[in-house]
């Protein structure tokens, strides 16, 4: 059995005061009932008794229906918090980009009562902006599709005017003060009718009382606007600053602007309707962005939108952690002077491939090393020794083919994995490689020229260990260094 937690016992001490409040509250009323009623039955023609037991007829359903109501609301924040609780725990599990988006789906689905949830984000490893449809409803497999990279990537339009409401304070003799400076909330619907208003409005979750605090705010400028002295004085500049204020355009949020702009593009792709929309962010950009919908045209309740923001802030933050562990685990893989795959990552490449390698699996290694490249850092320096490494680092990379994998094998020796080659077209692979260095211009460098050169070995056997392949093109390495360099050598 689960101990109770702290915030539970909270809350049942909460629930039993609510309780014992009730109990105290019917208790009184039912000796006012019971008043009421001898006041009627022994005195009914003074009509000050019917009006006393009718008013506590009225307090009476007046305070059930309240109590309904009560129940009601703590019911739907309960189910609220549950809710963000399971996001929370989802996503406390979820370690990759894609594991993050399933942990917060289906929550978001229940949360809000939207019929469909599509997830549009650009993916880590490419310029790509994928979309995923999933149906809340039916629970049936979810569906992808690519949307333009122009809708993340384009300038978002920020010059629009946001209509929010501005209180100003003005008096005489001083000059107007901003009291507030409403911002957007975390999302918009598609069907909204009028702006979210007050930020922090929003986040109280009264979304209820938007409106009418925009009407208010409407109406209070038109007041002052009818009261603003004419002529000159320092009350008529103050209004002239004010009218000034209020009509200046104020720009929208660029991850809103986004937002709502794939929320164009998911309603036009899959026919959406009724849709609210949330950014997701990482590391302060926009990275794509949660649209739901439902086939009803109801506004969008308080709840809905609360989850919906709540959930789009919380993936955001997950989707940075996950984004930041993958750059560390790319930085602490790559060589930082060539850009190329160090010799950590070489390594757990290999053993990987050991352990996924199929029986019809080719496997090549080259071994390619910089001729005399102890000379050239000893003569022009180390600083000039780095830029000829980047430079054959360069040449190797365009010379190999698309699946091969090459890497800095430490010092000025690098490798290179050929996937499923033939002898004859691992050689060939070698061949560029030395063609391709003996091609560069290192001239702005003061370098004359480089050269390499290249080591070949090719599995015999299906299933014989990498380790072997490397140090077999190790050694032909070596032949080609006692031949004279700048050549390619096959393992016999």
């Amino acid at each position: 059995m689960t101990p109770p937690t702290a915030g539970t016992r909270t809350g049942d001490a909460e629930d039993r005061r609510i309780r014992r409040s009730w109990l105290l509250f019917a208790g009184a009323f039912i000796v006012l009932g019971v008043l009421a009623v001898f006041r009627v039955v022994f005195d009914p023609d003074r009509p000050m008794n019917w009006v006393f037991a009718g008013l506590v007829v009225v307090v009476g359903f007046a305070a059930v229906r309240n109590r309904f109501a009560v129940q009601a609301l703590e019911a739907g924040r309960r189910a609220e918090a549950e809710s963000f609780a399971r996001i929370l725990q989802g996503l406390s599990r979820s370690v990759s980009p894609d594991a993050i988006m399933n942990a917060i789906v289906e929550e978001i689905g229940t949360g809000t009562g939207a019929d469909h949830i599509v997830i549009v984000r650009r993916r880590p490893d490419a310029r790509v902006l994928e979309a995923t449809l999933v149906n809340a409803r039916t629970g049936g497999p979810p569906s992808s599709t690519l949307f333009p990279i122009s809708d993340l990537e384009d300038p978002p339009d920020v010059t629009r005017v946001r209509r929010d409401p501005v209180a100003i304070a003005v008096g005489p003799g001083r000059e107007p003060a901003l009291a507030a400076l409403a911002g957007p909330g975390g999302m918009r619907g598609s069907n909204a009718r009028r702006p979210l208003g007050d930020r922090r409005i929003a986040d109280r979750g009264m979304a209820a009382d938007r409106g009418m605090a925009a009407d208010r705010g409407m109406a209070a400028d038109r007041g002052m606007a009818a009261r603003r002295p004419a002529g000159p004085g320092p009350a008529a500049g103050a209004a002239a600053a004010v009218d000034a204020l209020l009509a200046r355009p104020r720009p929208a949020d660029p991850a809103l602007v986004v937002a709502e702009r794939i929320a164009t593009r998911t309603r036009s792709v899959y026919g959406l309707k009724h849709t609210m929309t949330a950014p997701l962010t990482a590391d302060g950009t926009t990275i794509g962005a949660i649209v739901v919908s439902r086939r009803t045209a109801e506004a969008w309740p308080a709840s809905a939108q609360r989850i919906l923001a709540g959930s789009a802030a919380e993936a955001s933050a997950a989707l940075s952690r996950a984004y930041s562990h993958r750059a560390a685990e790319a930085r602490a893989s790559t060589d930082a002077l060539t850009g190329l795959p160090n010799r950590r990552y070489f390594d757990e490449f290999c053993a990987l491939l050991a352990r996924r390698r199929r029986s019809e699996d080719t496997i090549g290694v080259l071994m390619v090393d910089i001729d005399r490249f102890k000379v050239l850092n000893d003569t022009y320096g180390h600083a000039v020794g780095d830029e000829v490494l980047r430079a054959v680092a360069g040449a190797i990379a365009r010379a190999v083919r698309e699946d091969d994998v090459p890497a800095r094998f430490g010092g000025e020796e690098f490798a290179v994995i050929l996937r499923n080659p033939s002898p004859a077209e691992a050689v060939d692979v070698g061949e560029r490689i030395r063609q391709a260095v003996a091609g560069l211009d290192l001239t702005r460098f003061g370098v004359a020229g480089a050269s390499v050169s290249v080591g070949v070995a090719v599995a015999a056997a299906p299933g014989r260990p990498i380790d072997e392949i490397v140090a077999e093109a190790d050694r032909a390495l070596y032949e080609a260094k006692r031949a004279g360099r700048d050549r390619v050598v096959a393992a016999a």
